[in-house]
């Protein structure tokens, strides 16, 4: 059986928070790969703080979780999020977005962060 959300509050809070372009195409993003800021910041052509305000928006809500490679920072889609089985069937009626890690690569101005 599938996991519901239980309260229709926090499912419009997240609804409203993927209503952004930039955290929602984030959130498309993290279904393929991991990122750090700095790919972001590349992907966006957005300081770093807006990226980081971004993020800790998403990680709060439980969307998005994050792990120390180093001193890089990762972030992944948070996949046993209650909220995952919704982003999942959100995401699967977007366009692909992993074009855009693609152009920052053939730019040259993807920072590795391994």
């Amino acid at each position: 059986m599938e996991k519901v959300i239980a309260d229709l509050d926090k499912a419009a809070g997240i609804l409203k928070l993927l209503g952004d372009k930039t955290r929602l195409t984030m959130v498309k993003l993290l279904d393929t790969n991991d990122y750090c800021v700095c790919d972001f910041t590349g992907i966006f052509q957005i300081s770093q703080p807006a990226i980081s305000q971004h993020i800790r928006k998403l990680k709060d809500a439980g969307i998005v979780k994050e792990a120390r490679r180093g001193q890089w920072i990762i972030y992944s889609l948070y996949k046993e999020s209650e909220y995952y089985p919704v982003i999942s069937s959100l995401l699967q009626h977007l366009p692909s977005q992993d074009h855009k890690l693609k152009e920052l690569e053939d730019q040259g101005l993807r920072i590795s962060c391994e």
